[in-house]
């Protein structure tokens, strides 16, 4: 009874099947350690949350938790998430005559789904860097998309943009770009998942500036690069793109027509609320034409797949941010959990310092990563020793989110025996 697309769909999440060997030692009473699970839990092991948000939501109204939300979201919420994807640059770009669109979704899962199923024709092929979270490539296959990558780092370094691969990514928009007509990039960044990179300000200004020149070289050819941002704001440098595209505007970039920039937003890390499924797709273009037909085609295509996003947190995170105290309210819980990942993030990369152990760079989110190239010998390795990590293609990461600061030395010793 089921079609081609179900058969194919078989196995389970990589992710969760390791949390639950996690749920299985501790309930058989061993010393096991966490660093599974995509969630920021507090030191203790208990889920972390921003007081101020879990504040806000506990007085919303009554109709605010029953209701429908409009099909393309609340006003205010979608106002709001202008300001999450851009920050103070989102004035800058509007009085400099670019137009922003915005489309609630479940998630920032949501928002990838809309630009899947909207921004290549089925049979094309999208292009990612080839360490990232994995679910990608479940929702570029169900809707009939392929995907190629490019490395996360350059093969042989570079001395300006050490974080990106210059070279091997316009190799990989040439060769597209000789193909389809629509060309679509996904990339999380600043605060990768699965590794804790961040692209730094001469990587982002050099993917840029090749993103941009594809444009300008194939002018029939549309071009989208897609930000997820979905931990960005424990980054350092919250808002990073859109320093990088102002930056650049002011060099004198030019903005093609064929190019589209989107930002993928999930509230589910940034207000940690992962539960009440809330995110947002932010479009920015020159031409008002384009954003409303992009706003138009987003919200349509939510009515068709998932009716309305859930409004309860579009409204009670729109009400705590449209007042000063609320947002540093929130600003302040949210640097509480950001400075849990920096100690969790320097104090791992202190023990493996001692004992010799080659992180990747990490520098913000969630997560670090090391390279293998047997991800599951490896994972297997350090659950000999009760340390529950996730293999994933290319290496093991190691969920900083959800382990605390004293289990660091642990966590580096499996990390030395596995690698030895």
């Amino acid at each position: 009874m089921l079609n081609a697309a179900g058969i194919a769909k078989q196995g389970s999440d990589t992710i969760f099947s390791w949390w639950a060997r996690y749920q299985s030692a501790k309930a058989e009473g061993r010393d096991a350690v966490n660093g599974t699970i995509g969630a920021l839990l507090e030191d203790d092991g208990n889920l972390a949350i921003n007081k101020a948000v879990d504040a806000a939501v506990r007085v919303a109204p009554e109709v605010e938790i029953a209701a429908y939300a409009p099909l393309a979201g609340l006003p205010a919420f979608l106002d709001l998430s202008k300001t999450l994807a851009l920050g103070d640059a989102r004035s800058i770009f509007e009085e400099s005559g670019f137009h922003l669109a915005s489309t609630a979704t479940p998630g920032g899962s949501g928002a990838l789904y809309l630009a899947a199923n909207n921004l290549l024709e089925r049979g094309q092929t999208a292009l990612l860097r080839d360490r990232h979270w994995g679910p990608y490539k479940g929702f570029l296959e169900n809707n009939g998309i392929d995907f190629v990558t490019w490395p996360l780092l350059p093969p042989n370094g570079h001395a300006v943009h050490p974080y990106f691969a210059a070279d091997e990514f316009e190799d990989q928009l040439d060769q597209l770009c000789s193909k389809q007509d629509k060309i679509m990039v996904w990339l999380n960044d600043p605060a990768h998942n699965p590794t804790g990179l961040s692209l730094g300000v001469e990587g982002r200004a050099a993917c840029l500036s090749s993103f941009v020149t594809s444009a300008l070289n194939n002018a029939e050819i549309g071009h989208t690069l897609l930000i997820d941002s979905a931990y960005s704001l424990y980054a350092e440098e919250p808002h990073a793109w859109a320093d990088t595209i102002l930056d650049a505007l002011n060099s004198g970039m030019p903005w093609p027509e064929n190019l589209l920039i989107c930002i993928a937003i999930s509230l589910s890390k940034s207000h940690t609320i992962y539960g009440l499924r809330t995110g947002a797709l932010v479009s920015i273009h020159p031409e008002k034409e384009v954003i409303d037909r992009i706003s138009t085609v987003m919200s349509v295509t939510g009515r068709q797949t998932w009716s309305a996003a859930p409004r309860v947190a579009q409204y009670c995170v729109s009400e705590m941010h449209s007042t000063e105290e609320g947002g540093i309210a929130w600003g302040e819980e949210r640097d509480r959990l950001k400075k849990l990942l920096d100690d969790r993030r320097n104090n791992l990369k202190v023990e493996c310092k001692k004992l010799n152990v080659d992180l990747n760079p990490t520098m913000d989110g969630f997560f670090a990563w090391i390279e293998t190239e047997d991800p599951e010998t490896f994972a297997e390795s350090c659950a000999e020793m009760d340390v529950y990590l996730v293999p994933l293609t290319g290496g093991v990461r190691i969920g900083l989110c959800a382990l605390s600061e004293s289990d660091m030395p642990k966590v580096a010793e499996a990390l030395a025996k596995a690698s030895s």
